[in-house]
């Protein structure tokens, strides 16, 4: 398996068909906080979460949707968009209120990303809770070219998007022994996201509080249960994966 790290949307290269080397699989993370909400949104219960890159087109679909079957969520600068459902909280998908309902979805970061690799044969989430499940799916698919997308912040790096991008190559490196044929990292955004993780895997809350993107967050409020769900390694097994284009389903 080849992994390669590109840190925002921005820095994904088109996407190629496989046959002429393009990626066999994505991961799109976005720690703080779309890919953790989607995860357990997914986990708890919601039928699936689709998303958008913006406002209108996500508008134009839910309003095609049920109403007592639909939420919508929204984020922009990391709170919640006005008159919407949900901002972009995990804490806030509880199974009392997403459980069999379609998620509408757009953030600020994380579904630009989404769309920016929606044409990858195999589409995944992670983050730091599920981080494990995904390299392990990775591994027993037998994938070869894996590219790990970061969400940043507004097209500038994130630290924390690195840490989880990190963490699931730590953990593909751990699961992918004989009889699969191992890992090599494909750049050098790769390797310095496994240094990254491999300084603070013992204090991952610490390293997202630190992060531009914790600051602004704590600058926002309080916002402590969310860094805590958000840095609780290994807690979830759910796998959200896209299962046609940009809609995510538990897998």
């Amino acid at each position: 398996m080849h992994l390669s790290y590109f840190h925002t949307s921005e820095a994904v290269p088109p996407v190629r068909p496989v046959a002429e080397g393009g990626p066999d699989a994505a991961v799109v993370i976005d720690v703080l906080r779309a890919t953790t909400t989607i995860a357990w949104a997914l986990e708890n219960g919601a039928e699936a979460i689709q998303a958008f890159a913006d406002l209108e087109a996500l508008e134009t679909a839910a309003g095609s949707w049920p109403p007592e079957r639909r939420l919508r969520a929204g984020e922009r600068g990391g709170q919640r968009v006005e008159g919407y459902d949900l901002g972009n909280s995990p804490l806030a998908v509880t199974p009392e209120l997403v459980g069999g309902k379609r998620i509408f979805m757009s953030t600020t970061n994380g579904t630009r990303s989404l769309a920016a690799v929606r044409q990858v044969p195999l589409l995944f989430t992670a983050c730091l809770p599920n981080r494990t499940a995904v390299a392990s799916r990775l591994v027993d698919l037998d994938c070869e070219r894996v590219w790990i997308v970061g969400s940043g912040w507004e097209g500038a790096y994130s630290l924390e998007d690195s840490l989880a991008a990190g963490a699931v190559a730590s953990a593909a490196t751990e699961l992918a022994v004989a009889p699969h044929r191992g890992v090599t990292f494909a750049n050098d955004e790769m390797l310095a996201a496994l240094a990254l993780w491999s300084q603070w895997h013992r204090e991952p809350e610490t390293c997202l509080r630190a992060a531009s993107h914790g600051q602004r967050l704590m600058g926002l409020g309080n916002h402590d249960a969310d860094f805590a769900c958000c840095s609780a390694v290994d807690c979830l097994n759910i796998v959200p994966q896209q299962r046609e284009p940009g809609v995510l389903r538990a897998s």
